[in-house]
Order: structure tokens, then C-alpha cells, then sequence
């Protein structure tokens, strides 16, 4: 067997009869055998020929045959790595969030999309222009994370594992660099400005040729820096968009300034004609400015996600068997952990409290100012700060599966969803921008005929002053601030059209439980009989209480708050009659009429589906106890503001009618309907629909998720399952039932904003448009116009915040 070459991979001698070859580096190489081959096209798919040619002699290990940036992507496959950023959803199914860098504008994210959905596995793949966060399901048994990033690398961008501070600077970053291109253009345009006006002054009082030739040529020189740096993202937009074959609004705008720009160098090099230095320069300067105001309210929406994701700590105190603390990274918590909370301290993860006592501060995630008290038993989110005391928590979530990262998740879907209203006016801008075009060809063609020598001068005019900024701007700039306003409030909008929705609403609909009332059953009615006066009373019902794991227990215990309940002494627990104990020397029970049957019990009217206990002695009763389920603070007074403000309001119940009439009642509510199953509350949803009423739903349980899904809008409580929650189209994170008003109010003032933002954009261009094309609006003018058109939307939006 004979030796023809040495392989290009790993140097070896490759056999005469053996053919493997791939093209590297532009050239067909020859390789060894079938693992060489698989190496190097793996190389060369992932854009890694560079390994190739800087490599300076072979490799002397098989592990050398691999780059580092390969081995790198094949790390994140591991199961520990994976913990922090990845999500397991079901058999082999999982979910990422990423950070894609070198997204630039829409096309890139359409680009992206597209290819990766096209991979086989590939569950679904979207990416947040605002954010650069890329949300990716797979399915793992198919294809590997590595194999995606090497996808995504393929593409010319780099994806890597979402973290909030490398995602803050990189954004800072960002910020650097529009920063920078905003200061070039404004320093271009302040001396170009002062030249013009030499040069304008100049012509109306004689200045010689020579010095006027001077100042065109420094205005040149001080043109290049906006014209080359500046401007180079509305080039690369509109290059971008024209190679798919479409036409965005930085066409024109591109178009505009290299016209402008090759009419003034050819006046320059001519030594005669107008030049247009001053518009082109002050063009680029507003629209930088624009679009940074507008960068910076967008970014405000997703800082609201982002201040979420930073409540989290980095590290925990974690409690091994022996009771010893040992500081860890949060990423290595495991469901069943025991972490200690010190007072002051975020809470590292979810979970359950152990041990202890005290107050924690949800206030950022739920918008509940005032510190909630948690005991043992009692469920703790992740992010949230104790203040009291020290807690020991068993953890129950961590990672993408807490409170926290779902919120997170939730958020970023509603920013990747455009709303219907931000749809039509990227549609009609583009719609815009063609007229746009053919309207300059006309106007070119006619003054061509009429005025040859203001031809150029109006086509400038027409393509400067009709920029669709304003158009584009007008309903994304509202959506941000408005959802950056109300998710401080505790509104979290999960999907891209709810506030447009929520805005046209003419009926309401409530579920009962869990909704307008707690959901669990509290102390409504106390009366005392004999000797011991109420608070007495409920002291020895709390202290009977104590050991027992009923729910009904809890309600006794929370209603004496902070109230240390006595000491019991033969406490005993009677399964479906009450509990018994010694209290002071004296036995005391708590329980339905079957605990004393021989004791006169009085009665007393209660609500449909209430609990009756009472407290007794040896030889009386002493207390009568009514627990049910109580309507939420708000709640009354959140139906009677819908029904002022002319929404219907009505309550589809599973609970016993007799009970969701009771509560349909005392809350002001005419139409209630109780005993329904999840089709028929669909039924009946439906048939509102089918009358003509915008329905807005809101629930909290597993048995809503249908009808919630099924809404125009629906609105989840916080406090409700994780089905509700997902099936929501926003969900109230807050207790305060009056923030659905707020919601209500804040949707209907952000689609007043958007329809000023509309009329003003289209107002503006149907009256500069003609003016411009009659020749009667110079290029700066028309420059100053388009750039006041767009910076009035962005500060119209600002308002909502």
C-alpha cells in the first residue's frame, strides 16, 4: 500500500486507495479516514475554519483534534451545567433561555427563527427583539443543546446561556456604542451648521468663490464621520431588507442620505450647486436621537423582567444533617434542601418553611407593599426578603422551575407577541414605505419635465420628510411603557394583545372561589354564651387548635395573629367530630354537634356551604364558631366601580348555586350561575360571545384553564394554580382585586395614546408629503419635520409610564 499525502486534519498518512476530502479554507483537502471527516466538516459547518489557519503544527493527542470552541458548546449538554438556564418540560423535552449577540433588528430575529425551526427536534424557537433573549424548546432525544448553539453559530451569531448581568452588559455595551454614533452625528452636525450659515449668509453678500469652495470642502470633511460611522446601522437595515427581497423604513432613509450625500460631493467637486451637508448631518442626529429614546423605553419593559430575575441570589446557606451551614452557589440546591433565611436576606429558592417565624417582602413580585407574615408550613418564594427572623426552608423548586423564572418566562412571551394593533402599523408602514417610493418617482419624473434644476432638491424632500418612524413607533413605544407601568403594580401581561382587548371589554366574568373570595375557609361569625367573653373564647379555640393539621385549624390560629395560644395538656384529635383538651386544669372541645350530643347547642343562621363548631365546657356551651369561605377585601367594591362604568358583571361558579348565589348577593353581582363544570362555564362563555359581548374571564384554579383559554382576554390570580396562570392572558400577582380596574383604565389610556400617536403620524405625512413634492419645503426643513414627528410619538408613549 503506497502513501499519497498526510491527512490535513491530524497529519497522519493517508493510504492511496482511501478518498476522503472536504473543502477547507477554499481548497479540497485530503483526509485519513471517516473520523477525520466527521471532525473537520463539524469544524467547517460551525464556522470554525480559523482553527485551520492559525494553528501553528498538528495535533500530538486525539484530544487535540477537536477546537476548544467545539469542546466548549459539548458543555453544555451536561446535566449540571444545564441546571440554572434549562427547563425540563416532559420526556426528553426541554426549554432554554439564551442570549443571542449580534441581533441588530427584526430581520435578524425572523433569520433565526426560521432556521431553527426548521432542525429536526426543534419544539419551538423565539426570540425578543427587545431583549435578544431567545426562549428554544427541543426535544433532547433528537438533538443536543450544543448542536443548537453550533446551529446559531452557523448563522454569524453567538448564543449563549441567559444571565442577567452579562445581559446588562452587553446592553450597556450597546448603549456605549449608540451613545457614541449619537455623539459623532451631533458634534457633525454643530459644525456643519456653523458653516452653513457662512455659506448661506455668504451668498446673499457676495463671498468669493475661493472661500465658498473652502467651506464646502471642511464641510465635507466634517460630514464623513456621521455619514460613514453614524449612519452605518440605517445602511446595514436597509441592506439586510433588501436582499430578503422587502423594503423597511431605513430604505428611504438610506436612499436619502446617499442621495443627498452624492448630489452635494459632485456640487463640491463642481465647485457650483447646492450642497446639503447641514440636512444630511442633522437628518442622522435626530434620528439617532429618536431611536435611542425609543431603545431606552423599550428596554424599560424588559428591566421589569430583569429587576425580577436579579431578586435572586447568587449564593445560600445551606443545612446539611447535622444542622452545620455551609455557603453554596444557588445553582446547586436541590429540591429537599434545607437553607437558612437570615433577617434581611433574599430567599434563595422556593419552598416550604421548616422552622421559625416571620415577615417577608414580596413587594417586587407581587406588588403587596406591606411584608407578609410566614410561619411554619407556610409557602416562601424565591427573591423574596425576610425580616424578622431567621427561617429554615425546605426547598421545593429551584432554577427555571421557581415563582420567579415562571414570571419571568411569562413576560417574555408577552414581549415576543405583537399586538394586533402593532401588526397593522408595521403593515402599513411598509404599505407607506412603497407609496412612499413610487411617490418620489412621479414627483422625479414631473419636475423633471417642469424644473430641472430643483429635481433633486425635492426628491431629497420628499424622501427625508416621509419616513414611516413615526408610523412604526407609534404602538410599540405605548405597549412598552404601559407594560413596564403595570407590571410595578403587580399586572403581569402575558400575552401581546391583552391590553388592546382588555381595552374594548363589555362583560366580566368571575369564578368564585379562589377569585372574589380567599379560597380557603376563615372565621366569618364568632358568638359567646356563657361566662368567657369572645376573645377568650377564640384563644382557647386557637390553643385546642394547635396540633391539629385540619384546615379548618389554621383559620382559628391566624385569626388570634400573633397571640402566643396556651398550653393543652391531653390533647386529643376525634376524626370527623373535633378536638379535646385541658386547658388550665379545664376540658374544653371544639367541634360539630356529634362531639357533645348530651350539651344544648344553640343556632344560628350561617351561609350556604359554612362550617358550625362550637367550643364547650363539661357543662355548656361556651362559643359558636361560623368558618367559611370569605369574599376578598375589594372585592364588592371592585364589581360596584365595573358596573358604574357600565361593564356587565357576572359569576360562573363550580360551588353549590345556593352558595354562589349567597356570595353573588352580599357582592352586588345579579347574574350567577353555581353547580357549572368546565364546558358549561365554556358554554356559557360562548354563548356571551355569541350576543356580542367582549368577554373578560378571571379565575384561579385547574377547572378555569379552559374557559380562561378560551376568553378574548382572561385575567389569572397569582395566587391560583400554575395551569390558571398559563392559561392566562395576564395575571395579577397582587392581592388587591382593584388592580383589574387599574388594568382596565390603564389599557383604555394606552389605546387613546396609540390613536393620538396615529392620527398625528398620519396627519403629518398627508400634509408634508404635498408640500414637499410641490417643491415648497427645503431639505433641512424637511430633515427637522420628520425627526419632531418621531420624537412627539415616543414622548406621547412616555407619558403612560
Amino acid at each position: 500500500m503506497t502513501v499519497a499525502s498526510s491527512c490535513y486534519h491530524c497529519g497522519l498518512p493517508v493510504p492511496e486507495p482511501v478518498d476522503f476530502s472536504i473543502d477547507i479554507l477554499h481548497e479540497p483537502r485530503s483526509l485519513c479516514c471517516h473520523g477525520c471527516l466527521a471532525v473537520a466538516q463539524a469544524i467547517v459547518d460551525n464556522g470554525l475554519d480559523d482553527y485551520y489557519r492559525y494553528r501553528t503544527e498538528m495535533p500530538r493527542t486525539a484530544e487535540d483534534l477537536v477546537p476548544d470552541e467545539l469542546r466548549k458548546l459539548e458543555l453544555y449538554d451536561h446535566p449540571e451545567v444545564q441546571k440554572s438556564f434549562v427547563r425540563e418540560e416532559g420526556a426528553h423535552l426541554k426549554q432554554a433561555s439564551l442570549i443571542l449577540e449580534g441581533i441588530t433588528c427584526a430581520a435578524c430575529i425572523w433569520l433565526n427563527e426560521r432556521h431553527l425551526k426548521q432542525l429536526p427536534g426543534i419544539k419551538e424557537a423565539s426570540v425578543n427583539y427587545a431583549s435578544h433573549r431567545a426562549r428554544i424548546s427541543w426535544d433532547d432525544s433528537v438533538i443536543k443543546l450544543s448542536a443548537i448553539l453550533a446551529e446559531i453559530r452557523k448563522l454569524g451569531y453567538q448564543a449563549h446561556p441567559f444571565n442577567v448581568q452579562q445581559q446588562e452588559s452587553l446592553r450597556r455595551q450597546t448603549r456605549k456604542l449608540e451613545f457614541r454614533r449619537l455623539a459623532v452625528a451631533g458634534l457633525s452636525a454643530g459644525q456643519v451648521m456653523m458653516l452653513a450659515v457662512a455659506l448661506y449668509a455668504g451668498a446673499a453678500q457676495g463671498m468669493e468663490a475661493a472661500t465658498a469652495a473652502l467651506l464646502r470642502w471642511f464641510s465635507l470633511l466634517m460630514t464623513m464621520p456621521a455619514m460613514l460611522y453614524s449612519a452605518l446601522p440605517f445602511y446595514q437595515s436597509a441592506w439586510i431588507a433588501l436582499k430578503r427581497g422587502q423594503v423597511n423604513m431605513d430604505v428611504p432613509i438610506t436612499l436619502g442620505l446617499l442621495a443627498g450625500f452624492v448630489g452635494s460631493l459632485w456640487a463640491t467637486l463642481q465647485n457650483q450647486g447646492v450642497v446639503y451637508y447641514d440636512t444630511l448631518t442633522m437628518l442622522i442626529f435626530f434620528l439617532l436621537v429618536t431611536r435611542f429614546l425609543e431603545r431606552n423605553a423599550r428596554e424599560k419593559s424588559v428591566e421589569a423582567a430583569e429587576n425580577l430575575l436579579r431578586l435572586a441570589p447568587a449564593m445560600a446557606t445551606r443545612l446539611d444533617a447535622d444542622g452545620q451551614s455551609a455557603l453554596v452557589p444557588v445553582m446547586e440546591l436541590a429540591p429537599g434542601d434545607l437553607i437558612l433565611a437570615k433577617p434581611g436576606e433574599t430567599i434563595a429558592a422556593d419552598g416550604m418553611v421548616e422552622d421559625g417565624a416571620s415577615s417577608v417582602d414580596e413587594s417586587l413580585l407581587t406588588g403587596e407593599s406591606r411584608p407578609l407574615p410566614k410561619a411554619v408550613g407556610d409557602k416562601v418564594v424565591a427573591g423574596s426578603i425576610n425580616y424578622q427572623s431567621p427561617l429554615t426552608i425546605k426547598v421545593t423548586e429551584v432554577g427555571e422551575n421557581t415563582v420567579l423564572a415562571g414570571i419571568a418566562r411569562l413576560l417574555d412571551r408577552a414581549q415576543a407577541e405583537k399586538p394586533r394593533m402593532a401588526q397593522t402599523a408595521d403593515r402599513l408602514a411598509a404599505w407607506f414605505t412603497y407609496v412612499l417610493l413610487s411617490v418620489v418617482a412621479v414627483a422625479g419624473l414631473a419636475w423633471w419635465h417642469f424644473n430641472p434644476a430643483k429635481l433633486f432638491e425635492v426628491v431629497l424632500s420628499v424622501l427625508v420628510v416621509s419616513c414611516p418612524c413615526a408610523l412604526s413607533l407609534a404602538a410599540p413605544a405605548a405597549f412598552a411603557a404601559a407594560g413596564s407601568h403595570l407590571v410595578k403594580r403587580g399586572v403581569l401581561l402575558t400575552r401581546g394583545h391583552a391590553l388592546e382587548t382588555l381595552a374594548r371589554v363589555t362583560h366580566i366574568v368571575f369564578d368564585k372561589t379562589g377569585t372574589l373570595t380567599e379560597g380557603k375557609p376563615m372565621l366569618v361569625e364568632q358568638h359567646a354564651h356563657g361566662a368567657l367573653d369572645r376573645t377568650q373564647c377564640l384563644q382557647l379555640a386557637a390553643s385546642l387548635e394547635q396540633a391539629s393539621e385540619h384546615p379548618l385549624a389554621q383559620s382559628f390560629l391566624k385569626a388570634v395573629d400573633k397571640r402566643q395560644p396556651q398550653p393543652v395538656q391531653g390533647a386529643q384529635n376525634l376524626p370527623g367530630q373535633g378536638v379535646a383538651g385541658t386547658v388550665n386544669g379545664i376540658r374544653y372541645t371544639l367541634g360539630n354537634a356529634a362531639l357533645t350530643p348530651h350539651l344544648y347547642l344553640p343556632t344560628v343562621e350561617s351561609q350556604p356551604g359554612a362550617t358550625v363548631v362550637w367550643l364547650c365546657d363539661a357543662t355548656q356551651a361556651l362559643a359558636t364558631f361560623v368558618l367559611a369561605d370569605a369574599p376578598r377585601p375589594h372585592a364588592a367594591e371592585l364589581v360596584g366601580c365595573l358596573r358604574a362604568e357600565g361593564v356587565q358583571v357576572s359569576m360562573l361558579s363550580g360551588d353549590a348555586p345556593e352558595a354562589a348565589a349567597w356570595h353573588a348577593a352580599r357582592l352586588g353581582i345579579a347574574q350567577a350561575q353555581g353547580g357549572l363544570s368546565p364546558e358549561r362555564k365554556l358554554e356559557e362563555l360562548h354563548n356571551m360571545q355569541a350576543q356580542g359581548a367582549v368577554v373578560a374571564m378571571v379565575g384561579d384554579g385547574i377547572n378555569d384553564a379552559p374557559v380562561l383559554a378560551g376568553a378574548p382576554v382572561s385575567i389569572a390570580m397569582g395566587s391560583g394554580t400554575q395551569m390558571a396562570r398559563t392559561s392566562g392572558d395576564i395575571v395579577l400577582l397582587s392581592e388587591n382585586l382593584m388592580e383589574i380596574l387599574h388594568a382596565r383604565h390603564m389599557s383604555r389610556f394606552t389605546m387613546n395614546v396609540i390613536r393620538q400617536n396615529f392620527v398625528w403620524a398620519l396627519a403629518y405625512n398627508l400634509v408634508a408629503v404635498p408640500v414637499a413634492v410641490a417643491g415648497h419645503l427645503s431639505p433641512w426643513l424637511a430633515a427637522l419635520g420628520m425627526s419632531v414627528s418621531s420624537l412627539v410619538v415616543v414622548l406621547n408613549a412616555l407619558r403612560l409610564r
